[in-house]
């Protein structure tokens, strides 16, 4: 399942053992193996939607194709394409390829076929087959194949991201049957969730790409299959996308009612400040605030007034992850859990929340936060089930103590909690010399916190402030986004802030975050650099899990051990999406409740007529 980002949105884990003959018809025999060949795939329970459906409920048979909107993204990019770990890519790139299955954004996550017609899985789960709709083809008008299909993933595999070595570690093999059916096979024990995240693949065009370097970022616009094409670009500055009329699924039931601006236009703006006055002058339509103080102040006048803009708060069902100042553990400095655990008394969220946020937060506390899938109180009987195994190798308060992350008065001095990393830092065997905290072995704690986002300086500063009371000297490190991007990518920094999301049903992608093999793989999400043996069994815990609370449990597991390693200085996350848009769009009158505006939600709007600029 894909996190919002995104970035590029690959998230969680799937998996469902369909129910019987009676509520899925089409079952048969494959060899000798009874099989299931169904439409589509849930977590747990039986999909919402029959394969009858004609649209997802979120979505209106109102809705008309035409108009534009006008969108923004933060930074510059340098790259068209998605699935390697080089360059900044452009945004929206999802919008070019279609992909095998595609997730309905009103469950919690069920797969429903698109370039696979029908799905197919013997009993023991050991693979799956997926029959190819004939119709689907790429823009060129070439169909697409299992051919297709094999050369997607072995491409993949071998030359894209890490992420994707990771995420599908439990893939054996894959194999083109016919021209319209491909296998793919799974390791023995493998992950439930296997089964269903191979239909995230996005298909490439094999004679597109057989005859291009792949590993290379480019700006040649890329062949696809999506509902978009790439209009135009202008490197760094704007990237344009164009409505394909002869869309291939555009009357299949899981786009009906979506897609339906005839162009969708991004412009890039370096700074924030400059891209929120460009909205309100109508430069472009739709803007997601992420910044508390905008939000509370800049949102006023007669535009609002007159509803010509719309401000809108709107709660959602999603899990908000984990916000936070991480360490990078390849610092030596930083291997000290002690060093760990006083810096993260020193910031004070309290004063922070109230006087730069204007009280818009809550203390994120969990990794999984906003969701069932976070730890809490003390271990459960089953949570001990698991960690007993690892106790020698665990922090004592994993078994004793309830996480609970700092507090303070919020009077900005924050005194209690400087006198505990304080003692901590002491005992530590740590001592203050000429203004300097030195370590036991004789080392300054100095360190670089890496930052992209000119806003944060005003919300690190005061941290920053803080820590010097401890002899401890850190210094903000302003880049721009392609720098940092590169920087994250080979873990070149000590500290920085970031945003872990996950979804509701956690698999395959913690491997990329937490496991031991991928704190080495420049590019994967393991920017912690954690190596620890009891987190990596819990990751294939986590993947392993063969029910819904097999998983819950895991995971509280995991997060209890990442909480209690205070790999991290937990920040704060908002349970509701903050957008602001024009006046001149309908939307359905039921939304997602797993993707409110941005992504999905967002691409069931459509343009009220006529769609001529931003109004103002």
């Amino acid at each position: 399942m894909r996190s919002n980002n995104t970035t590029a949105r690959f998230i969680g884990t799937l998996f469902l053992l369909l129910a019987s003959a009676l509520t899925h018809p089409a079952i048969g025999a494959v060899g000798s193996q009874a099989s299931t060949k169904t439409h589509a795939i849930a977590m747990f329970d039986s999909p919402k939607y029959p394969s009858t459906f004609e649209r997802f409920d979120y979505t209106s048979s109102a809705a008309e194709k035409g108009g534009k909107i006008k969108l923004y993204s933060q930074g510059t990019f340098d790259s068209l394409n998605p699935f390697i770990a080089k360059g900044n890519q452009a945004a929206k790139l999802h919008l070019l390829y279609d992909t095998l299955t595609v997730s309905s954004a009103d469950e919690p996550f069920t797969q429903y076929g698109l370039v696979a017609q029908t799905i197919e899985y013997p009993a023991d789960r050991s693979s799956v087959t997926y029959h190819l709709n004939k119709a689907a083809k790429f823009h060129d008008g070439q169909t697409i194949t299992a051919d297709d299909v094999v050369f997607t993933f072995n491409l993949l595999i071998k030359e894209g991201n890490p992420f994707y070595g990771f995420y599908y570690e439990d893939i054996t093999n894959v194999v083109a049957i016919d021209r319209h059916t491909v296998r793919f096979d799974f390791k023995e024990h493998s992950s439930q969730e296997t089964l269903l995240i191979i239909g995230q693949l996005a298909i490439l065009p094999k004679h597109y790409w057989q005859q291009r370097e792949f590993s290379e970022s480019t700006l040649d616009i890329p062949l696809g299959s999506g509902p978009y094409k790439i209009h135009s670009i202008e490197p760094g500055r704007q990237i344009v996308y164009q409505r394909v009329e002869d869309y291939w699924a555009k009357d299949h039931p899981t786009q009906k009612g979506s897609y339906n601006f005839d162009v969708i236009s991004i412009d890039y703006y370096r700074d924030n400040v400059v891209a929120l006055e460009a909205f309100k002058s109508g430069e472009y339509d739709y803007r997601r605030e992420n910044t508390s103080k905008l939000w509370a102040t800049a949102y006023t006048g007669t535009q609002i007034d007159n509803g010509s803009m719309i401000k809108e708060e709107i709660p959602h069902q999603n899990p908000s992850g984990m916000q936070a100042y991480v360490f990078n553990l390849r610092n030596p400095i930083f291997k000290d859990i002690e060093l760990r655990k006083a810096i993260a008394l020193v910031f004070d969220f309290e004063w922070t929340n109230k006087s730069l946020f204007y009280g818009a937060y809550t203390r994120t506390q969990s990794y999984f936060e906003n969701s069932e899938l976070a730890s809490s109180g003390l271990p459960s009987e089953q949570e001990l089930l698991l960690l007993e195994p690892y106790r020698d190798q665990l922090p004592t308060s994993v078994f004793n103590q309830a996480y609970q992350v700092p507090t303070s008065s919020g009077d900005n001095r924050n005194r209690k909690n400087l006198r505990k990393a304080k003692a901590i830092l002491d005992a530590a065997g740590y001592k203050v010399t000429d203004g300097s905290l030195m370590s036991p072995s004789g080392e300054a704690i100095d360190f670089e916190i890496l930052m992209y986002i000119p806003s944060f300086e005003r919300i690190a500063n005061p941290f920053v402030k803080a820590l010097q009371r401890l002899g401890i000297h850190a210094t903000l490190r302003m880049v721009d986004t392609s720098q940092y991007i590169n920087r994250l990518r080979s873990f070149d920094f000590d500290m920085t802030n970031l945003v872990m999301s996950q979804s509701l049903s956690p698999g395959n992608e913690q491997r990329d975050f937490w496991h031991s093999s991928a704190a080495t793989e420049h590019g994967s999400r393991n920017r912690i650099g954690i190596q620890n043996p009891v987190v990596d069994a819990l990751v294939e815990k986590v993947i392993s899990a063969k029910n819904r609370q097999q998983l819950l449990t895991a995971t509280h597991a995991l997060d209890r051990v990442l909480l209690h390693l205070h790999l991290i200085v937990p920040q704060w996350h908002s349970s509701s999406h903050r957008l602001a848009y024009w006046n001149k769009f309908h939307r359905p009158e039921t939304a997602p409740n797993y993707d409110v505006g941005y992504s999905t939600g967002l691409m069931t709007w459509w343009a009220k007529q006529p769609a001529t600029g931003a109004q103002r």
